[in-house]
C-alpha cells in the first residue's frame, strides 16, 4: 500500500472516530471492500458452484460494516485482520441461517473419514476414490456428492480444526515466537505430523493444500493455476482435509492415551 493511501485511511479513521459521520463510514467501506472479495474468494472453497460468489460478497458486506462500527483505532490492532474475522463470521452465519444441511450428513462425514483412515492404515498409502467408495458400499459419484455436501456443511478448515482440537492454529505453527513454553513441544509435534500428512497426500490434493493454506490463494486463483474447475478444487480440498484429520485424530488419541 502506498504512503498516500495509508495516510488517507488514517485520516478517515480519525474523522470517523470523532464524528461517526455516515458519509465517512461509506468511504471506509469503499476503502476496504477488497477485504470482502478476498475473504469471499477464500470461503468459496467450501461451496464450489453451489453458492454464488456475489452472494458471499453480499453477506460479507454486513461483516465489514460491523467491523467498522466496532473497531477501536486506539488498540493498535490492524483493521484488515479484525475485519477479515468479522467478514468471515458474517458469511458463515448467513450460510448457516439457510439451514440446508440434513442431520444425517454429520454421520456420512464421519463414515467417509473413517473409511479413509482404515484403508490408508491397511494399504500404507493414500486410498483411491474407488477404494473408499467400495468400502462404503456406494458409487464414486455418490462419494463425490457426499464430499461436496460435507464441505458445504462443515466449513471446517485445517486451521479451524487445529485451533479446536490442539489449542493452536496455522499462525502459531508458522510463526511460533509468541507461543508459551509448554506449548512448544506440542507445536513441534503437530508440525511434524502435518508435514508427514501433507507429504503422503496424492499430488493434486497436496498442491491444493499448499496453495490454499501456505500461499493463501482463493478458490478462483487455485482453479486457474491447476486448470481444473472450482468445484473440483473444492472436492480435492475436502478429501485432503478428511485424510489429514484422520491422521491428526489418531495422533491425538495416542498422545492422550500415553
Amino acid at each position: 500500500m502506498s504512503s498516500t493511501a495509508l495516510q488517507r485511511q488514517q485520516a478517515l479513521w480519525k474523522q470517523y472516530s470523532e464524528t461517526k459521520d455516515q458519509s465517512i463510514k461509506e468511504q471506509l467501506i469503499i476503502e476496504y471492500v477488497d477485504i470482502i472479495k478476498y475473504v469471499a474468494g477464500r470461503l468459496s472453497m467450501y461451496f464450489g458452484s453451489n453458492v454464488e460468489y456475489d452472494d458471499l460478497v453480499g453477506y460479507g458486506v454486513f461483516g465489514l460494516i460491523d467491523a467498522i462500527d466496532k473497531f477501536d483505532i486506539n488498540k493498535g490492532v490492524k483493521f484488515e485482520t479484525y475485519a477479515s474475522l468479522r467478514i468471515r463470521g458474517a458469511i458463515i452465519d448467513s450460510i448457516r441461517e439457510l439451514d440446508w444441511v440434513p442431520r444425517s450428513l454429520r454421520k456420512k462425514s464421519k463414515d467417509v473419514e473413517k473409511a479413509y483412515s482404515e484403508l490408508e492404515n491397511e494399504l500404507g498409502h493414500a486410498a483411491t476414490d474407488e477404494q473408499v467408495a467400495e468400502r462404503l458400499g456406494i458409487t464414486v459419484d455418490e462419494l463425490n456428492k457426499i464430499l461436496q455436501d460435507v464441505n458445504m456443511s462443515s466449513m471446517v478448515s485445517l486451521d479451524d480444526y487445529l485451533e479446536q482440537n490442539y489449542e493452536i492454529g496455522f499462525d502459531a505453527i508458522h510463526e511460533g515466537e509468541d507461543i508459551i513454553p509448554e506449548k512448544r513441544i506440542e507445536v513441534t509435534e503437530i508440525k511434524e505430523i502435518l508435514s508427514q500428512s501433507i507429504n503422503k497426500l496424492p499430488e493434486k490434493e497436496k498442491m491444493v493444500v499448499s496453495l490454499y493454506y501456505f500461499e493463501e490463494l482463493t478458490l478462483k486463483e487455485i482453479s486457474a493455476i491447476m486448470k481444473v474447475s472450482e468445484s473440483r478444487i473444492s472436492q480435492l480440498h475436502t478429501k485432503a482435509i478428511l485424510r489429514m484429520r484422520s491422521k491428526l485424530e489418531r495422533q491425538k488419541y495416542l498422545l492422550l492415551g500415553s
